[in-house]
């Protein structure tokens, strides 16, 4: 028989980090002592609400049956909140989510962002994505939504659950929150390659100093958020400020901009 190598010491508390996500997930499939999950469960995520150029993506994830000891469960126990990863862990692990799960990546314009204000949008993206999900699913079973956040969305028929810091607390809406982060960073590159003065390959359109000083200088461009930007511009963004984490700039775009 082949020897079985000990797993690193990491890779097991990696492991049980997963196993509480995952646990979380199945605590809402499985209600009672039931033996068999009692719904589909979507969980949902958007990544850009706090930039100020830019589409806000949001992903819609309905992860397979994970059993805690196996392969699968292996290569995705580094699965967390996409900001605690590194660029190689989430782009590693959005190709293995979008492999073995349903999933679904949408997005609200700049121009609906202006429209409907930042929070709406996001629910907007998130709705968009769950129902391409959810379109994707025999009709066996009820639907359950996992989003991340305070919220719930509009105009959906299915029984939501906010979570709040969804993204270190679900399984589901962790894996949303890393395919939806993957996607719009290189939509961001690929944008910064049309203005590569606002340095977006870097900051992704958060109010990074560079940005903000470039936006100061040259303006708004089409992929700007007016609203957002122009509070910058009139100096309710005060341009001296440090260089901020894409948390901070979320948290002070809220004070800035009420929904």
């Amino acid at each position: 028989m082949p020897k079985v190598l000990p797993r690193k010491k990491d890779t097991e508390e990696k492991l049980a980090s997963l196993r509480q996500l995952l646990l979380f997930d199945r605590k809402q499939r499985f209600k009672g002592r039931s033996k068999k999950p009692q719904c589909y469960l979507i969980g949902t995520d958007e990544v850009g609400r706090g930039c100020l150029a830019g589409p806000v993506v949001a992903a819609a994830v309905m992860l397979p049956e994970i059993n805690e000891s196996s392969e699968l469960a292996e290569s995705l126990c580094e699965l967390n909140d996409s900001k605690k990863l590194s660029q190689l862990q989430r782009e590693r692990l959005s190709l293995i989510i979008q492999e073995v799960a349903v999933c679904a990546i949408e997005q609200a314009s700049v121009p609906e962002i202006d429209d409907i204000n930042i929070l709406q949008a996001s629910l907007l993206a998130m709705r968009r994505a769950m129902t391409k999900v959810k379109a994707l699913l025999p009709d066996l079973l009820p639907t359950l939504i996992l989003v991340d956040g305070n919220k719930a969305m509009k105009d959906v028929e299915h029984l939501q659950i906010p979570v709040v810091q969804g993204d270190s607390t679900s399984a589901s809406i962790a894996a949303a929150s890393i395919i939806a982060k993957v996607y719009r960073d290189k939509l961001m590159l690929d944008l910064s390659n049309l203005h590569p003065e606002y340095h977006w390959h870097q900051n992704k359109g958060y109010g990074s100093k560079s940005h903000r000083e470039a936006l100061s200088q040259l303006g708004m461009t089409a992929h700007h958020r007016r609203l957002f930007s122009e509070k910058f511009v009139t100096g309710s963004w005060n341009a001296a400020e440090e260089d901020l984490s894409d948390c901070e700039i979320d948290e002070k775009v809220a004070t800035l901009v009420s929904p």
